[in-house]
């Protein structure tokens, strides 16, 4: 434990005397989730409290709890529940002002949690450093625990050298990890980013673990061209992955994909939804062999950019993408537009395969943005969950639930948090790089609904506490 600590004191001071090298070489990266981690580090941005252990005390408010209870920002949250015994549950976040990722698991449904850190491999290069970013958490029907997250790695004179995905697994329920990582990149100008994960806990590949992300190909980070959706699959419960199939198809001309989510039918194919985001199109394809060969994206949804600028994230934007989840023959996709009411959040429903597609507005609000959706297996409900402001250019949000129990006919919305918090202010006890980062996930399984979310609430805010990562348990 002590030489972790000091390494990771002789990284962070790396990254400190790097900065303006770093600030040069990475001005394209701006806009990629991981970019104000880098700010944060590399600048050496303290926290507003002391140690980072997680031993501040559980701050339990009403039903929401803080699930990181822990100096420091964290934001980009998510959560699985385990099937094999639904009082584990297990979130994960970014740390923005630390190099690795956080878990946190819980052994009692939810009601407190223990964090940990999840594994960082050793730089490329002497003297160089890394660190992760963009959580994704999903449990196998054994109730092992599976963490997907990028790598960046710098070298000591703060240029990029390359990235890597990282799937971590866990066998005690989120407590301690072990990973692997897979497909380096290390040529000019390509990148892995923002992986999602999921398991088939069916029949037709059992246990296999899915994980799709985009990669970047073109002349820099920042084309508009040659950004390419990705996925890998093991079975053999997450120690190799096979090469990754290209799901988005070859492309012609200006074109690319961010935000790729898997998803499973309960028959075992494997669907993928992405933003083409130089063609505003929310598009998706599917595998009927396992994630070998994809077929031609079909259309979801047309959408008018690639983010928007509500007044509560104005500093960071907020990204176009899906969130999907099927049940029985009907597929479920949420996504986020701009209209002259607001950004607001829409569930798309296809009952033929994914060819066709209809799209309903959740119920009305203000700004809504950064949703996610989940379907319970065991009764069908669809459940999306999002930040809502009630009115438009509202800085302050409560995060909100909009739920369907007749197949996507009608959703209800309710809040979650039961406080606004307000991240458009304040600095530096407000973050505004990232504010409440690009997303945050939701699961739903055996008639509960966990959401998690990044909060700052006044009771944080009191604490010093900065940006945390807030839970509920809901039921019917």
């Amino acid at each position: 434990m002590k030489r972790i600590v000091l390494v990771l004191a002789a990284a962070l001071a790396v990254l400190a005397s790097a900065a303006p090298a770093l600030a040069g070489n990475l001005k394209s990266y701006e806009g990629a989730s991981w970019y104000e981690k880098y700010l944060s580090v590399s600048a050496g941005d303290p926290a507003t409290c002391t140690g980072n252990s997680g031993s501040l005390g559980q701050l339990t408010i009403g039903t929401n709890v803080d699930a990181s209870h822990e100096c420091g920002s964290q934001s980009e949250t998510a959560i699985a529940i385990n099937p094999a015994n639904t009082k584990n549950v297990l979130a994960g976040a970014n740390e923005i002002q630390r190099l690795p990722m956080r878990a946190m698991y819980s052994r009692d449904g939810g009601k407190t949690f223990t964090g940990v850190d999840l594994p960082l491999p050793l730089p490329r290069t002497q003297n160089g450093f890394d660190f992760g970013s963009d959580p994704g958490v999903a449990f196998d029907s054994k109730g092992n625990a599976y963490y997907s997250y990028i790598i960046v790695f710098f070298s000591t004179g703060g240029s990029i050298n390359g990235t890597e995905m990282a799937v971590a697994r866990s066998s005690d329920g989120g407590a301690s990890w072990t990973p692997t990582y897979f497909n380096p990149q290390t040529g000019n100008a390509q990148f892995n980013d923002k992986p999602m994960i999921t398991v088939d806990t069916g029949t037709a590949h059992h246990d296999r673990i899915y994980v799709s992300w985009d990669n970047a190909t073109g002349s820099s980070s920042s084309d508009k061209n040659g950004n390419n959706v990705l996925l890998s699959y093991s079975d053999d419960g997450g120690v190799t992955f096979s090469t990754p199939s290209n799901v988005s198809g070859p492309f012609t001309g200006k074109t690319g994909g961010i935000g790729a989510d898997p998803y499973l039918t309960p028959n075992g194919d494997v669907h993928v939804a992405w933003q083409d985001y130089a063609n505003h199109v929310i598009a998706e394809s599917v595998s009927t062999d396992g994630g070998n060969t994809f077929s031609s994206p079909r259309v979801i949804s047309l959408v008018a950019g690639f983010e928007f600028d509500p007044a509560a994230q104005a500093s960071r934007g907020v990204l176009v993408y899906p969130a999907c989840g099927a049940y029985h023959a009907s597929l479920y996709c949420s996504y986020m537009d701009d209209t002259p009411f607001g950004t607001t959040v829409y569930v798309a429903k296809s009952t033929d395969g994914g060819s066709n597609w209809s799209s309903k507005a959740m119920p009305a609000g203000g700004d809504q943005f950064n949703q996610w959706l989940a379907v319970d297996p065991s009764n069908g409900s669809v459940n999306v969950a999002y930040y809502d402001t009630g009115t438009k250019d509202n800085p302050s949000t409560v995060y909100t639930l909009a739920r369907s129990m007749n197949g996507g006919g009608t959703y209800t919305a309710t809040p979650i948090a039961n406080a606004p918090t307000d991240e458009s202010c304040c600095a530096p006890s407000v973050n505004l790089g990232d504010q409440y980062g690009d997303y945050e996930l939701i699961a739903a399984y055996g008639g509960v609904v966990r959401p998690v979310w990044t909060d700052r609430r006044q009771a944080v805010a009191d604490l010093g506490l900065r940006e945390e990562v807030f839970t509920a348990t809901l039921t019917p």
